[in-house]
């Protein structure tokens, strides 16, 4: 059975290699004026306690960062499966394309005329996104998913601004993700939860003794957090328009959808896309992220500006001219290096590469479902698409929670998967394999997984301790989070020779 790979090393030989002489980069000579820093900065600007910097070599330098990799799990090295938040396999063709000259050093206030292929870019990717999801229009400014939710929502408000109607209310379920209730809620709403059905699904006979005048509209996520999808899909925009309200559909985990169904074609009106999930850029860390919107014919007008668009003589340009648009929601267009990047993928892939990436991640995650099924509790039985929502019911009676099983999978060298959600699981376990993963990867999480299982029966204590072969163990995550650790500090240590 695999295992996490274990580096000892001793922090000392990694932080304090510094002698005097050694060199990591020789600058060449200065053929300009030598300057005091005091006389060009102010003393606020001045940080007088980073005095003692290190002199070490670059192959210090280089080992020390290569090193440091190795403590963080990352996609490159071994299975992500992150529930919801698709963590697929970046191909560096992508990375290639970004870094060529003419795309990464074009400056955003480059006059037009001399950037025709980098608008280019933008307005194939819009009109290859429209293509995918059967929508009318595309904005590529919003920096990530969340972000692309309230343009969406501001869309909204706006559609029912110009027609004088005073809505109150964004209905969401009680299965959606976590950020829709923000989004409704900073755009000047106050939100309605539906709950869920024994079947995962929307609570349909409640969603439509709900809708009324008041409704904006309904945040659905499709499929939603369970990977179950809603099927009934169309009657619910049917519902929604037949008071003028708006169907947003919450594009996260449409890894699942895309190639077979265009939510288009489903009556949605505004749904928001992960370029940084979905089409493979790269996702984690804080960013940067990509949330393109898309819109039905009814929400066109109201969409950001600019848009890229082209002349009939074939001449890109940035399109300012829009009277109803909510105005600009992120500097410039956005996270340009995104789009190149998932341009990039969404070419490479071609449709029936798409229509594939859909068809193994659905397969990926049933695989998963089928062979822990019994050893972990399914509460939900309905069929699931790209992702499965195990619980922990069974081995709570052991004393054995989530938490711990989370935290033994990382012995064995797997990330975690995304836990205590979607609420309305608890002790929620939520895997997406996506469909980067081949049959042997994840037969050794299938592996680890039934290990674990069988160590929360005969041996609960060693969960309880877990991790245990990672650089550090089981951390306080509260004070953690409340007391931030954001910089290292040389340790004082009186018997290391100076320097």
């Amino acid at each position: 059975m695999r295992t996490r790979p274990v580096v000892n090393i001793n922090e000392d030989l990694i932080f304090e290699r510094s002698a005097p002489g050694k060199v990591a980069y020789s600058l060449p000579p200065l053929d300009v004026p030598d300057t005091d820093p005091k006389s060009v900065l102010t003393e606020a600007l001045l940080r007088d306690e980073i005095q003692d910097f290190p002199e070490v070599s670059e192959f210090d330098v280089v080992r020390h960062f290569t090193r440091l990799s190795t403590w963080n799990h990352h996609i490159d090295i071994g299975m992500y499966p992150l529930g919801s938040c698709t963590m697929k396999y970046n191909p560096k063709l992508n990375e290639e394309v970004w870094r060529l000259a003419g795309i990464s050093n074009c400056h955003p206030l480059q006059d037009p005329s001399l950037a025709q292929g980098n608008i280019q870019i933008q307005y194939e990717l819009q009109q290859l996104l429209k293509e995918i999801t059967g929508m009318a229009a595309v904005c590529l400014q919003p920096a990530a998913g969340a972000h692309g939710e309230l343009t969406g929502i501001l869309m909204v408000h706006a559609y029912h601004d110009a027609k004088n109607q005073k809505r109150k209310f964004v209905l969401i379920p009680d299965s959606a993700h976590g950020t829709n209730p923000a989004s409704a809620a900073i755009a000047g709403y106050q939100v309605k939860s539906i709950p869920s059905n024994s079947d995962g699904r929307i609570d349909f006979e409640r969603f439509k003794d709900t809708v009324n005048d008041a409704v904006a509209c309904l945040m659905l996520t499709n499929p939603n957090t369970l990977g179950i999808f809603e099927r009934r899909i169309r009657e619910i925009a049917d519902i929604l328009h037949e008071k003028d309200a708006l169907l947003y559909m919450d594009g996260a985990n449409f890894n699942a959808l895309m190639g077979y169904t265009r939510p288009g074609e489903m009556g949605v009106d505004v749904m928001h896309l992960n370029l940084h999930k979905t089409f493979s850029t790269p996702h984690g860390g804080g960013g940067p992220g990509a949330g393109p919107v898309a819109v039905s014919s009814r929400l066109e007008p109201f969409l950001p500006l600019p848009l890229a668009a082209k002349t009939a003589d074939g001449t890109y340009y940035y399109d300012f001219q829009r009277p109803k648009s909510i105005g600009r929601v992120r500097a410039f267009m956005g996270n340009y290096g995104m789009h190149v990047r998932a341009l990039c993928y969404i070419l490479s892939c071609g449709s029936s590469g798409l229509k594939e990436i859909s068809e193994t991640a659905v397969l990926n995650a049933n695989y998963i479902r089928h062979r822990l099924q019994g050893l972990l509790d399914l509460p939900y039985s309905e069929a699931s698409l790209h992702e499965v929502v195990f619980s922990d019911k069974l081995q709570i009676k052991k004393g054995v929670k989530t938490f711990d099983i989370a935290k033994r999978l990382m012995d064995f060298g797997f990330h975690p998967p995304t836990i205590y959600f979607p609420l309305i699981v608890p002790g929620a376990i939520m895997i997406e394999p996506t469909e980067s993963e081949g049959l042997q990867e994840l037969d050794a999480f299938v592996d680890a997984m039934k290990a674990i299982v069988k160590e929360a029966e005969e041996n609960p204590e060693i969960l309880a301790r877990a991790p245990h072969k990672t650089k550090l163990r089981r951390l306080d995550e509260t004070r953690a989070a409340r007391q931030p650790i954001l910089r290292w500090r040389r340790k004082a240590n009186k018997d290391r020779p100076p320097g």
